[in-house]
């Protein structure tokens, strides 16, 4: 009896062995399977062909790489920034359904498209997509916006000078056909040879500010450059808008920090300031005032030219200092302006390596600040520093917000 009791026992512990033993095995079997699946779906997922990769990181165009699924498999970090990939998913649906189409023939595409950002931005693209290997497709889209804006420019620009240069011509014709037809009036004479004197002040002068654009219109900083005293500067300005402003009975008043010294050079310079101050006075009602301040802040001279004029539609703000683009044509006209000098102060400033901003407000004036870089101290010989000179000089222009902006950008823009 007790022999078999030992045989059943060693029967179901045999039993109970082979039975872990069967579970563990199925286990094993189907972790190796699950690992196995594993291998082959990332065996079977998609890879780039080599050194495409590298490729994307280094072109200055927005890059993606689409699977079949239009899934995202690569993008470069200029399509993350730029909008067009959200996770693993391309945004824009026009540059969905061209990589679909193509996708579907193998043909290349290329197509100018206007694409909207999240931010309502419109921007003006170019997009080429051409398939990848059997089961990718690459999208390559490059930002036009500013190319467009730039061409348009240019051919406004073109455009403009035509007009521009045809109308005094055209006046100076007509009224030389005047004069002659009048030649037995002294008195019609006289008057047709006045306005024959206005017109060429007016085509002197818009040849004279195009010679002044093509000179200072450059994108690389002054190479001879020489210390210059701001004080003789708004001196100089102030003196050119002089004769005028008395005769509108504007007061300009210059204040700030004496003695600070910039590199630059001297005529450009004056010419920039000059061309803001006009601007204020010509575009300020009578018995008003130009405030023009000068300040040293950190290591920048600071010079804003401040009016209590119209002011300037903030819609017209972005375009005030492109070439011939006046906010109020009729009016710029009036004053003789060519609307080219606001485009020759930013040249300046810019070639100055420095930067020209404007603040305004409708009927309650214009500020137009120059900022340029201070004459290291090292560099300017007996030239006075009134910043170094007096500690508690204050580091800010005083007032400017309070100030109606400077010179209404109404040369240059208006």
């Amino acid at each position: 009896m007790d022999v078999n009791v030992a045989a059943a026992a060693v029967a179901a512990l045999s039993g109970l062995a082979v039975g872990v033993t069967g579970v563990l095995a199925f286990r094993w079997s189907e972790r190796a399977q699950a690992a196995g699946t594993a291998q082959a779906a990332s065996e079977g997922a998609v890879q780039l062909p080599p050194g495409v990769a590298i490729v994307l990181s280094v072109l200055r165009s927005s890059a993606v790489v689409l699977d079949e699924r239009d899934a995202v498999v690569k993008a470069s970090s200029a399509a993350y920034t730029f909008g067009l990939v959200r996770g693993d998913q391309l945004v824009p649906d026009q540059l969905l359904r061209m990589a679909r189409e193509t996708r579907r023939d193998g043909e290349i595409r290329q197509r100018d498209l206007l694409l909207t950002r999240r931010d309502g931005q419109e921007l003006e693209v170019s997009a080429r997509v051409a398939p990848l290997g059997s089961r990718l497709v690459l999208l390559l889209v490059e930002d036009r916006t500013e190319a467009r804006r730039v061409d348009a420019v240019r051919r406004d620009f073109v455009a403009n000078v035509s007009h521009e240069l045809k109308t005094p011509v055209g006046a100076l014709s007509l009224l030389a056909e005047a004069v002659l037809d009048a030649s037995d009036d002294p008195e019609a004479v006289r008057r047709f040879s006045g306005r024959m004197q206005v017109e060429s002040a007016r085509l002197t002068s818009l040849v004279q500010e195009l010679i002044d654009l093509s000179r200072v219109q450059n994108d690389h900083p002054l190479q001879d450059m020489s210390p210059v005293p701001v004080d003789e500067l708004v001196a100089e300005a102030v003196d050119r808008c002089r004769q005028l402003a008395q005769n509108k009975q504007i007061a300009l008043a210059v204040g700030g920090d004496p003695g600070l010294v910039i590199p630059g050079d001297h005529n450009q310079l004056v010419m920039a300031i000059g061309n803001l101050v006009e601007n204020a006075v010509n575009y300020s009602p009578e018995r008003t005032r130009v405030d023009i301040d000068v300040r040293a802040t950190g290591r920048k001279a600071v010079i804003a030219v401040s009016d209590q004029g119209i002011g300037i539609p903030s819609r017209e703000l972005d375009r005030i200092f492109e070439r011939f683009y006046r906010v109020d044509p009729a009016r710029s006209r009036a004053t003789g302006g060519t609307g080219l000098g606001l485009s020759i102060v930013k040249h300046i400033v810019a070639g100055h390596g420095g930067e020209v901003t404007v603040r305004s407000m409708e009927g309650a004036g214009t500020t137009f600040t120059l900022v340029l870089p201070l004459q290291p101290a090292d560099e300017r010989g007996d030239a006075p520093d009134a910043a170094s000179m007096r500690p508690g000089a204050s580091s800010a222009p005083s007032g400017s917000s309070d100030l109606a902006p400077s010179y209404n950008s109404r040369e240059g823009s208006r």
